[in-house]
């Protein structure tokens, strides 16, 4: 039985419906009617995206409990695959739905300078617009991503994540405009090709809805142009709601990074907080004293703290509860 709230219990106390007896049946009905709408549990929204104080990111390892496991979850904003399996068998838009009722953004990661061997689309990307194989991840190949061939891809995965009733687009392998094997372009322009990629991706899904979150993964440097010349990149940052960054402070697993592009991330990540954008963070470590220290040091730098382990196949809920 759902309990009343003041409001509604004021109302029946006040109102004392009644019945005249020659309209007992339609009286009876509408009460029910009004009974059973108010009886509905109320479910409170989740907060404003750049009101996000908790995130959790999980990629594999949904089992049979996976969504519920996901509801339970005590994060404002979840990040998860956009297919359940990575492969075929995507998540439904009922299950979509369920995650969001209990109070949650949910994100659908992609990748979008990369694909993994195991993704339903690998055969249909042309094996000459394929460049390398990503490092540590030996059935994952970097994509010439400028190449109008590889679009197709990328806007069907919008389609999907639009149909499922995700919030927005996780997007990663931005990284992969540095990382490529590529004689072609210069590394200032593989950069300036992957802003207009991700400028595209934005526009194409905020004409359909324009809720639709856009949050890039690492490379926080494009929204300054760091590299090249100290200036705003406004198409970049009128592209993204919000940016994500992998090892602000540990290193897979539980290595401090002090290598000084760990400080030019950070750097470059608050700058775009500063832009307005909600800016996530998520460290990789496994000892007590490693994952209370990153969270403490990720909110003193202003991210919206995570820790987890580096294959992401599970949510680490006590860390976020015990930091």
């Amino acid at each position: 039985m759902v309990a009343m709230s003041t409001h509604q219990a004021s109302f029946f106390g006040r109102g004392r419906l009644t019945c005249q007896s020659h309209f007992a049946a339609f009286c009876v009905l509408g009460t029910l009617a009004i009974i059973s709408f108010l009886a509905r549990p109320t479910l409170a929204a989740p907060p404003a995206f750049n009101a996000v104080t908790s995130w959790g990111y999980q990629l594999t390892g949904y089992d049979a409990a996976g969504v519920r496991d996901l509801v339970a979850a005590p994060f404002d904003l979840l990040v998860i695959d956009l297919a359940r399996d990575g492969g075929r068998d995507y998540f439904a838009d009922g299950e979509i739905t369920e995650l969001k009722q209990s109070d949650k953004i949910v994100l659908a990661y992609f990748e979008i300078g990369a694909i993994e061997a195991y993704r339903p689309e690998w055969n249909e990307v042309p094996e000459e617009i394929m460049a390398g194989t990503v490092d540590g991840w030996p059935k994952e190949r970097y994509i010439k991503y400028w190449d109008d061939r590889w679009w197709p891809v990328v806007q069907s995965r919008v389609d999907r994540a639009l149909s499922a009733g995700f919030d927005g687009a996780y997007l990663d392998l931005i990284t992969a405009y540095d990382e490529i094997a590529d004689d072609e372009f210069t590394t200032e322009e593989r950069a300036r090709r992957m802003v207009s990629l991700i400028v595209r991706i934005s526009r194409y899904a905020k004409s359909k809805d324009a809720d639709f979150k856009i949050v890039a993964q690492n490379s926080p440097e494009l929204a300054n142009w760091s590299f090249w010349e100290p200036t705003k990149n406004h198409e970049y940052l009128s592209a993204i709601d919000g940016l994500a960054l992998e090892s602000p402070f540990y290193l897979a697993h539980d290595k401090i990074c002090k290598q000084s592009w760990c400080l030019e991330n950070r750097t470059n990540a608050v700058f775009v907080k500063s832009q307005g954008k909600l800016l996530l963070g998520v460290d990789y470590a496994k000892q007590p004293q490693s994952i209370r220290d990153s969270y403490r040091r990720q909110r003193d730098a202003g991210f919206v703290p995570y820790v987890s382990v580096r294959a992401l196949d599970r949510l680490m809920t006590h860390e976020a509860k015990n930091d």
